[in-house]
């Protein structure tokens, strides 16, 4: 059950900044709502809330989101030097190497150990502030994130022992900070999503219940509420809070994907090299029918990547020439472009790795299609014997390809 929490609360984590222009409304808050008011919490020391820290960092963070991580990195490494026994600098630096695995879906595992050592360096220095000080939130917060992304990581490589041990300490630092969620949106967001995915994890799966009756019930509308407020008032925490809007927005309970690719829109104009959210946005467009804008930032993802730039590799590929294969097979009627497209696909999932994935049996139904159309009788077959060697059982295209295949009678 906590791998399944940690997999969703360690989800890409603590981000970006308003415009430097921007100015907000000071928030409102209900103290009774709050455990502790404002006023009484000692806040000295908390890098968090310092408003010469995130004016000064406001640069940084967005080279972060934007890919520009050797420019992140110089400017995350000069506030380490000046604050070498804080969690935030190690904190940010771990963040900047999570967001080169993002784009390959954790596929590449060659950034492991360099994210667990700054997430390692985050703990320790977080928890050394919290012995010193139980009231210290903003060590729980850090606490919570950096244990929830070690849980996120060791869930994505399996190893679900460690996964469920890092994901309960970091449930228990998270419960720790709601008491401070008045004093700034950034500790909000690990409230919701708990709050959301809680609820919807107990609804899908019952026999869970037993074991999340030792942690506060979820509840699915407060959580979507809180993501939101963050998502608009959040500073570090901002992007995140949108790139879990859209995750939410487009599933199958929320139903919404139009006010996801909103959102998604957004943050590529003021990300327009973060690779992971062009090919969430590009996704959004194909499921929305929005043809024109997936069309060209399909052609924009693939021209990325033949100029190497830094996220867009094989899994971006993929999507991208899936979408670019599918529009002129079926809008435009270009079946040699098509073939074109969806032999790229199959190409760039095969040096991924990714041939378990669907893109990569629908490319090759659709070329078992095309060369139907084309009387190529072998091309058809090799084509769908590649979607039964690969593609998940429930799949019905599995279903069109063994009866193609099928012996036939004489």
């Amino acid at each position: 059950m906590l791998v399944l929490l940690c997999l969703l609360l360690g989800a890409p984590g603590a981000r970006a900044q308003a415009p430097a222009d921007t100015v907000r409304r000071p928030r409102t808050v209900a103290l009774d709502t709050v455990a502790v008011a404002p006023q009484a919490v000692n806040t000295e020391g908390w890098l968090l809330l310092d408003p010469d820290i995130r004016g000064e960092l406001g640069g940084a963070v967005a080279n972060l989101y934007n890919f520009k991580f050797d420019r992140a990195e110089r400017q995350f490494r000069s506030l380490r030097r000046r604050y070498p026994h804080h969690p935030m600098p190690y904190f940010l630096l771990g963040l900047n190497v999570w967001w080169k695995m993002m784009p390959s879906n954790f596929t590449d595992t060659k950034y492991d150990r360099l994210f667990l050592a700054y997430m390692d360096t985050t703990i320790a220095q977080a928890k050394r502030r919290y012995d010193a000080d139980d009231k210290n939130y903003e060590a729980c917060f850090f606490l919570a994130a950096a244990y929830g992304f070690e849980a996120r990581l060791f869930g994505e490589r399996s190893s679900y022992a460690k996964a469920s041990l890092y994901s309960k300490r970091a449930l228990n630092y998270l419960e720790r900070s709601r008491e401070a969620n008045g004093l700034s949106p950034e500790f909000l967001l690990g409230q919701g999503l708990f709050n959301y995915y809680a609820d919807v994890i107990t609804e899908a799966h019952p026999w869970l219940k037993p074991v999340l009756v030792f942690f506060p019930k979820g509840n699915r509308v407060l959580g979507l509420q809180q993501v939101r407020t963050v998502a608009t008032e959040g500073f570090y925490t901002r992007t995140e809070a949108k790139i879990q809007l859209i995750d939410m927005l487009q599933s199958t309970r929320e139903k919404n994907p139009l006010g996801a690719l909103q959102i998604c829109a957004g943050l590529l104009a003021e990300f327009p090299d973060n690779a992971y959210v062009q090919r969430e946005y590009a996704k959004l467009c194909f499921v929305t029918g929005n043809i024109g804008a997936g069309e060209a930032v399909s052609r924009q993802m693939l021209e990325k990547i033949s100029l190497g730039l830094p996220g867009y590799e094989a899994t971006s590929g993929r999507y991208a020439a899936y979408y670019m294969g599918y529009y002129n097979q079926f809008i435009y009627h270009n079946l040699t472009a098509a073939k074109d497209y969806y032999l790229r696909c199959i190409v760039f999932a095969e040096v991924s790795g990714q041939t378990q994935q669907r893109y990569y049996s629908y490319a090759n139904g659709n070329l078992a299609k095309i060369a139907l159309q084309e009387h190529d009788a072998p091309a058809a077959r090799r084509y769908y014997q590649a979607v039964l060697d690969h593609a998940d059982k429930a799949l019905p295209l599995r279903a069109e390809a063994q009866q193609y295949l099928k012996p036939r009678k004489k």
